[in-house]
This record gives structure tokens, C-alpha cells and sequence, in this order.
């Protein structure tokens, strides 16, 4: 997206474009069964419906060793699975994570190593970051397709020297730590208060689970989404928009630490997907826990009841709204930075001033009338 940027502005040269642009086309990509739909469409940007733009993160170590022998610790899982959804116009947008022990079945799926033979058979209660070894980027859209009723045809790959290589392509990445970091696994160590992460401190940062909120891979997500917040706050500011260098260091980082899907081969719809991209309000990016709880064995998670307000809001093309007060009586969760406290002390959103902005979901849980210039907004509960 950052790539199609440059070229949708005019940032940057001819020669610096293709150098850009050839690693893409380098590398093998991943064919999505629905990538079919893009074929009658002529701007990806303003799908009927909304665009759903899938992003992995692999375990994958990376050959350097910096995590470790590459040929003996190596997985090949998708540890983070999340879903982009940029809205047909572009007024809202929502990024959904899934965790990696939910329970998914998974539909049957050919096999990318060998895309002629028998391919894998559907399974049931499947962990969801197991189908990226067993099935491949496509397979896993294809399951979140099923589970989820929506189109998914584009999406793409990154592996851990990506993320150190983007956060390091920004100049880094401002986190605010509550409690302090001290995790032996990843090495990060973190005192409470502001800090700006960069390279493998940042993919730390990311990875890092016991030492964050009760250990699960639950409280990890929520330093992801923090990270992932701050993160397009720095790529939106004028700073980095306005700094051709800059810009292209960070379309380098990105398409050479990717693998996209096919869909994603031709430049112009990379040029749609990043305008569309970059002309949503901060304030209107919502980033979103797929909810789900625990089996009783307490060993994996499955969908929870609301999962179907994401679900819906996802088929409709709205807005999900969230009740302020639903995650007063958890020990770890994400804050706005820029809300405000009220008089007990609980942080609560300021209210927006922009014509379609929506107001917080009552406590009940149901949804508040959103203008009628936007589709009513759907409300997830605690």
C-alpha cells in the first residue's frame, strides 16, 4: 500500500518505482479462490461491499538466527491472523484479530506445494494458526470466508524480519507500557511509561506473552493492536507522508519482507487499496478481538456469542460500535490515549465532532441510532 503511495503522488522516480515493484512480482504468490470477484471490478478500493484485506504473521525464524535455528525451532504458523476491512466508502475502517487457539473448521483446500493433487480434506475444531502449515495462505482465507460469510480476495505474508525491518523503515514506534516488561523468552525488557521501539525490539514487543496481562496469547493481541494503533497514527502523520525518502524506505521494507496474493501483482490496485487506505480518519479504525471463550479444558477458544455482531457488521459494511464500560473488570486491555478520564476514573471516549461520527453503545448493550447520512453502526457487548 505504502509502494502504491508513492506512485499514486509522484514521490519518487521511475527507477526507484520498479525497484519497488520488481520485488513483487519476484516473489511466488498465493492465488485466493475469490480472487475471481476482482475481475469485473475496475477500483479494488471501492468494492461493492467493502474490501477484505487478509494479513498473516508467520513463526517462521528467520534465516539470520536471530530467533533461533531456522532448520530446528522453524514453524510455519500463522501466530497472527487478522482481517482488514476498509468500508465501500472508505468512512470507516476495521482491523480484526483472530486468536491463534481458536477452534475453526476448516473447509477442504488444495494444497499450494502441489496445487493438482488431492489437496487437504475439510477437519473440525482445528487450531486457526495450525492451516498456514496445512493448507497455506489461501486455505486460511477460505476458512475465515466460511466462518465469517464474506469475501476475502486478497491478502498477504509477513515473517519476523518484516516486522523489525518496517518499524525500524518509521524511525520506530511509540508504545506506552502500564506495568513493566521483564519476558526471559523474547528478551524484552520495558519499564512503565512511554517508549519508541524499533527492530527486533519491536517484533519483541509483538511476540512477547508472559509477561503481558496474564500470559495468554488473549492479552498478547492487545500489544499488537496497541502497536499496530500507534503505528498508522506514524505512517498518517505529515512527517512521514510528506518525507519521500522516508516513504521509500518503508515501501522497500514492506514489499520485500511480504508475500502477497496474486490479487495483489498488479500496481494499480495496490494504488486503490492504499487511497482508499489513507483516507480513513484515525478516530474511525477500529481494531477488534474476534470475541471467543474458553473450552472448559481452558486449552483452546471458541467463537462467543457476540462473534456474530462482528460477523454481521463485517456483511453489512458497518461500523461496529463498543460499550465503553465492557472491559472495566478485566486485568489487561487496550486504552485510547487520547481519551479522557471521568470523575471515578474510568477512561471514556471523547465525542466527535465529525458528521458521521456515532456515539458508545449504552451499557445494556444495545446500539445507539447512528445518523441516518451511514448505516446503523452494529454494538458488541462485553
Amino acid at each position: 500500500m505504502l509502494a502504491a503511495t508513492l506512485v499514486a503522488s509522484g514521490a519518487i522516480a521511475a527507477y526507484a518505482v520498479s525497484s519497488i515493484v520488481t520485488p513483487v512480482a519476484a516473489k511466488p504468490s498465493v492465488k485466493f479462490e475469490s480472487e475471481q470477484v476482482l475481475e469485473s471490478v475496475p477500483d479494488i478500493g471501492a468494492m461493492e461491499g467493502g474490501l477484505n484485506f487478509l494479513l498473516v504473521g508467520s513463526d517462521k525464524r528467520p534465516a539470520s538466527g536471530a530467533f533461533g535455528d531456522p532448520d530446528i525451532e522453524s514453524g510455519v504458523l500463522n501466530d497472527v491472523t487478522m482481517l482488514l476491512h476498509i468500508s465501500q466508502d472508505h468512512s470507516h475502517a476495521e482491523v480484526v484479530s483472530f486468536p491463534r487457539d481458536l477452534l475453526v473448521d476448516v473447509p477442504e483446500c488444495p494444497d499450494p506445494e502441489d496445487p493438482q493433487g488431492f489437496g487437504y480434506s475439510a477437519r473440525y475444531g482445528v487450531k486457526i494458526n495450525t492451516i498456514l502449515n496445512d493448507g497455506g495462505l489461501g486455505c486460511i482465507a477460505k476458512t475465515l470466508e466460511q466462518m465469517l460469510g464474506i469475501t476475502i480476495p486478497v491478502g498477504g505474508v509477513v515473517e519476523f524480519d518484516g516486522v523489525a525491518a518496517l518499524s525500524e523503515a518509521v524511525g520506530g514506534v511509540e508504545v506506552c507500557v502500564v506495568d513493566p516488561i521483564d519476558d526471559a523468552y523474547t528478551g524484552l525488557v520495558l519499564d512503565p511509561g512511554s517508549h519508541v521501539i524499533k527492530g527486533y525490539e519491536a517484533l519483541a514487543f509483538l511476540r512477547t506473552r508472559h509477561a503481558v496481562g496474564d500470559g495468554s496469547d488473549l492479552a498478547r493481541i492487545s500489544s499488537q493492536q496497541t502497536f499496530l494503533a500507534s503505528l498508522a497514527r506514524t505512517l498518517q502523520s505529515a512527517g512521514t507522508l510528506g518525507d519521500p525518502v522516508k516513504l521509500y524506505g518503508i515501501a522497500r521494507a514492506v514489499v520485500t519482507n511480504m508475500t502477497l496474493s496474486s490479487g495483489l501483482q498488479d500496481l494499480w490496485r495496490l494504488v486503490s487499496v492504499a487511497r482508499a487506505l489513507q483516507s480513513t480518519d484515525l478516530d474511525r479504525i477500529a481494531f477488534i478481538q474476534y470475541p471467543t471463550v474458553y473450552t472448559d479444558d481452558l486449552s483452546a477458544v471458541v467463537p462467543a456469542a457476540s462473534a456474530s455482531v462482528v460477523a454481521s457488521a463485517l456483511q453489512q459494511d458497518i461500523a461496529v460500535q463498543f460499550d465503553p464500560t465492557a472491559t472495566d473488570g478485566t486485568p489487561f486491555g487496550t486504552v485510547d490515549p487520547n481519551a479522557t478520564d471521568d470523575p471515578a476514573g474510568e477512561p471514556v471516549a471523547e465525542p466527535s465532532d465529525a458528521p458521521d461520527a456515532t456515539e458508545p453503545a449504552a451499557p445494556s448493550g444495545t446500539a445507539t441510532p447512528a445518523p441516518s447520512t451511514e448505516p446503523p453502526a452494529e454494538a458488541l457487548p462485553g
